[in-house]
């Protein structure tokens, strides 16, 4: 799909610093751009590539100033990343379309209920008393059940699994193998020393716009919902377990874990392989470092944490500073003593 410069400047809203008949075909990094590319310029730090860089069109900040020439034609924006995921969407949209209004083996019922323009892969399952909103897209070899209730413009991509009975918002996207509400990790331990399982009776319900990334999982609540916020975005191999209940516009990094009926505040940040213990309370805008392991509540909004258990950032770096020491020190110990 081919755009010239001023085509691209209409849609996001931009100036055109240049040739606006430049045309582009493909997107590329900054640092690799080529001709026929569409590069975008934000961290300062990527500076010098914006001089090297053989791409056709970059998309920059109108406050950004060339300190040498430019070879490329410039498009200028308010926010030059917010920009190009919008043009990201812009160009996705164009090159879906809806070959197909059922594909074939699609298993589905006189119940089910589908808004205008649903399109639904080979080989998928929609169960009894489904409803599916306008213009979402079932790929192939999804499983969706009985009772489940699915939004507008969403993207089921193939392979997901999503439990009878859970309800989907508008605007969400479930990435590949992903699986919403699978029984919760609860067992009651007997005399014998066994365990019995505790059923779960509940679901999950997933507010709008929200994106939850490949073979993530989140389970249903035993009683009740496990519920995820509008907005809230998760990364691929997370768990999310029974009863959790994730505030609006928090973030996961991949790995990340979050142990049963704990409440995560709004605005959160978690990096990679974070694990939060059950049962505790985050406070709104609490950030977590990677691998930072939670054991306790936070009740002070907007702090940032480090480390295994998660203590405050600057208190964790003061104390590596002092194990870094320490280590040195006994090194040295060591070396003398041999």
């Amino acid at each position: 799909m081919e755009f010239k410069a001023k085509e691209i400047a209409e849609i996001l809203k931009g100036t055109v610093d240049g040739n606006p008949e430049a045309k582009v075909s493909t997107f590329a990094r900054i640092e690799s751009g080529k001709p026929g590319s569409i590069c975008f310029f934000a961290n300062p730090k990527y500076e010098h590539y914006v001089y090297q860089c053989k791409a056709d069109i970059i998309i920059v900040n109108k406050s950004f100033v060339p300190q040498q020439p430019v070879g490329a034609t410039l498009i200028r924006v308010e926010n030059a990343y917010a920009s190009v995921a919008e043009l990201l969407d812009y160009v996705t949209a164009r090159k879906r379309s809806f070959k197909r209004y059922r594909g074939r083996n699609v298993r589905r019922f006189l119940s089910t209920k589908f808004g205008k323009k649903v399109y639904v892969g080979d080989c998928s399952y929609v169960g009894r008393h489904v409803q599916v909103g306008d213009y979402t897209k079932i790929y192939e070899q999804v499983y969706i059940g009985d009772g489940t209730r699915v939004g507008r413009h969403c993207i089921i991509y193939p392979g997901v699994k999503i439990y009878p009975g859970m309800v989907i918002g508008d605007n969400v996207i479930i990435h590949s193998n992903a699986v919403i509400g699978a029984d919760g990790f609860g067992f009651a331990p007997l005399e014998d020393g066994s365990y019995k399982k505790i059923e779960h009776t509940g679901n999950v319900i997933i507010e709008d716009d929200v994106e939850i990334g490949a073979n993530t999982t989140i389970d249903k609540s035993q009683m009740g919902s496990t519920v995820i916020a509008k907005g809230v975005k998760i990364d691929n191999l997370c768990q999310v377990a029974h009863n959790v209940e994730i505030g609006a516009n928090t973030v996961m990094a991949a790995q990340t874990g979050i142990a049963g009926s704990t409440k995560i505040g709004r605005h959160c940040v978690m990096g990679g392989q974070v694990g939060i213990a059950g049962h505790i309370t985050i406070a709104d805008n609490t950030s977590f470092g990677a691998q930072s392991g939670v054991l306790g509540s936070v009740k002070q909004e907007g702090q940032a944490f480090l480390g295994t258990p998660a203590i405050p950032y600057r208190e964790y770096l003061k104390c590596y500073a002092i194990f870094k020491k320490n280590g040195k020190q006994q090194t040295e110990k060591g070396k003398q003593q041999i």
